[in-house]
């Protein structure tokens, strides 16, 4: 029951996730010259392909026990490499709207950075559950 919980509970994070950068980094942008007109952005791309990576293969890869110690790593994997974009992406809109120093923490990324970790403690928990159970 524990483990359907959290497998349910990485998907939910996962879909979330997904949702959340598809609304915050739409990857077709429209022209500025031609407002009806949508270009793709292979930038904003990638804040989108890596949530719908762990959406479907993190989530596939947990859900068979042999195959989870592949699902705990890609979701580490992902999760570094969010928190290292995540962190630049900050730092760089920070730092060139020259915000004061109250906003490095509220108007950051630090709050996503969290959820991303929660989801990796999550797979954490599944890996570990499907080490003990035989």
């Amino acid at each position: 029951m524990t483990r359907k919980a959290l497998l349910t509970a990485l998907f939910l994070l996962a879909v979330s996730n997904l949702l959340l950068h598809y609304r915050i980094h739409n990857f077709m942008v429209q022209d500025a010259l031609n407002p009806g007109i949508a270009h793709f952005s292979g930038t904003k791309f990638l804040a989108f392909l890596f949530p719908l990576i762990d959406m479907v293969v993190v989530t596939l890869l947990f859900i068979s026990r042999t195959t989870s110690v592949y699902g705990y790593l890609l979701n580490g994997m992902i999760v570094i490499y969010g928190t290292v974009f995540m962190s630049h992406f900050s730092i760089a809109e920070l730092t060139a709207r020259s915000a004061p120093a109250a906003d490095w923490v509220m108007k950051s990324t630090l709050p996503d950075i969290g959820i991303a970790w929660g989801d990796f403690f999550i797979g954490k928990a599944l890996y570990d559950i499907n080490l003990k159970e035989p």
